[in-house]
């Protein structure tokens, strides 16, 4: 499950990670073993799930919040682009204007090059909130894949790889 999130990255140098949601931390520890030297954001809104996370990766940084926190999260850590940033939050996230807003955000701090990788069970893809999430992608970015099924995952899953954020802000449907 992992692979498609790492190989979404372009970046030339070290990248600058985001996690969005690392819960237990099955993703920091791939990433982790992927590339040791990275330097590592993760926002977690559950409290005992970022006390467990802090216990096992500790000097890691967290930042004990919700995801709409993250243009404040970079700012006071001096970082104006990140790549990748990586999600396995579910589609209720996303809902309405918040969601709007933090999708904006996640393109206007990737880098040019960057990827947002969003993680998901299958079967959510065909749901309204799936379909409403694939839109609000394509609003903020040039361009989005989805991965093919990864089976092996249980319960099976795809990753959604939105890349070429739009920098001069979301496009409307006539720009489709």
């Amino acid at each position: 499950m992992i692979v498609p999130l790492l190989l979404s990255s372009q970046a030339p140098e070290l990248p600058v990670v985001v996690e969005l949601g690392p819960g237990t931390g099955s993703f920091t520890a791939a990433l982790r073993a992927a590339v040791p030297e990275m330097r590592f954001l993760g926002v977690e809104l559950n409290g005992a799930m970022a006390d467990h996370r802090s216990s096992r990766f500790p000097g890691i940084d967290l930042l004990r919040g919700p995801a709409s926190s993250l243009s404040r999260a970079l700012a006071e850590r001096g970082l104006p682009a990140v790549d990748p940033v990586i999600s396995g939050l579910p589609w209720q996230a996303f809902a309405g204007q918040v969601g709007t807003e933090l999708i904006s955000n996640i393109a206007a701090h990737l880098a040019p090059s960057g990827a947002y990788t969003q993680f998901t069970y299958s079967w959510t893809r065909w749901t309204p909130p799936g379909r409403r999430q694939h839109r609000e992608l394509q609003r903020f970015f040039g361009r989005v894949d989805v991965s093919a099924t990864v089976w092996p995952n249980l319960p099976p899953a795809v990753v959604y790889t939105a890349t070429e954020p739009l920098m001069s802000g979301a496009r409307t449907t006539d720009d489709r």
